[in-house]
């Protein structure tokens, strides 16, 4: 309660460094959950999990330490992106209204950019499940999109809102000379329908962009009314607040989903028909 007091009657008197004490609270808040996380997820060799798909996730996926050559040409290419203080004008749908600002590329790469350790076990997935599209909603600067990528010649359609950042994200891609992504900028409510209607199955699925709790049950919906059996969807910072934890639990209890596994930082879903009876799974990774 102090914490909402101080940012209800500080905001107007110091604005920013009411931000700066919400922001390190919700640090606080993220890291509490985290340590939770860690006490109660099963460990990653598989011991005592009960599912065969499970069980061989883990073996085969989550735990596949090799180190593939594509690895080193991304992560140069993140490394450009962490040093490039060039300044670009963005325009930002992710709070669900439209504004636009001017911020250097490499303050946006290190705060928006999927970790090596995740977007490498997105590859892994492409790589293993081998989908037959994969769909991304949130580009920025195409980093997980070229992991993605990368897994497979499978055709990879990546959503950004941001032209300016999809511009650069393009410049990444002609870079790694990966030729089987195709970019589609603007507003996901604008391009999703379009994108959906356009294919039969949209295989893999990372949803990466709008983070409120509407519009991500919303993206759910959408592709689960397009989903097959053998879809995957994968949900990107589950527990990044109160609203995306809701979100999660809602997903969790819908009637077609049968399966789901948290990873903290990322949530996959499941909606194969063959799992008779649903299952939740909190995995340490």
């Amino acid at each position: 309660m102090f914490i909402h007091s101080v940012y209800k009657h500080g905001r107007e008197n110091n604005p920013l460094l009411i931000d700066k004490v919400m922001r390190m609270y919700s640090r606080f808040q993220l890291l509490k959950k985290y340590i939770q996380y860690c006490i109660y997820a099963s460990n990653r060799k598989g011991h005592g999990i009960h599912s065969p798909f499970v069980f061989e996730f883990i073996k085969n996926v989550l735990n596949d330490k090799k180190d593939y050559a594509v690895y080193k040409k991304i992560e140069d290419r993140r490394k450009i992106l962490l040093r490039d203080a060039s300044v670009i004008d963005v325009e930002d749908f992710g709070a669900g209204n439209s504004t636009s600002s001017k911020r250097q590329i490499n303050k946006i790469a290190a705060s928006s950019l999927k970790s090596k350790k995740y977007a490498r076990l997105l590859y892994r997935m492409v790589k293993y499940y081998q989908p037959k599209n994969v769909v991304e909603l949130g580009t920025s600067f195409g980093i997980t999109t070229s992991y993605l990528a990368a897994g497979s010649s499978v055709h990879v359609y990546t959503l950004e809102g941001a032209s300016s950042i999809a511009s650069v994200a393009q410049q990444n891609f002609l870079h790694l000379n990966i030729k089987n992504i195709e970019l589609i900028q603007g507003p996901f409510d604008l391009t999703l329908p379009g994108l959906l209607s356009s294919i039969s199955d949209p295989g893999l699925v990372f949803i990466d962009g709008n983070h409120r709790k509407h519009a991500t049950l919303d993206y759910f919906l959408q592709f689960v009314n397009h989903s097959t059996s053998s879809t995957i969807l994968i949900f990107d910072d589950i527990h990044w607040s109160r609203e995306m934890e809701e979100a999660w639990e809602i997903i969790k209890k819908n009637p077609v989903v049968t399966l789901t596994l948290d990873l903290f930082f990322i949530g996959i879903v499941l909606l194969r028909k063959e799992f008779k009876v649903k299952q939740h799974f909190l995995i340490r990774f």
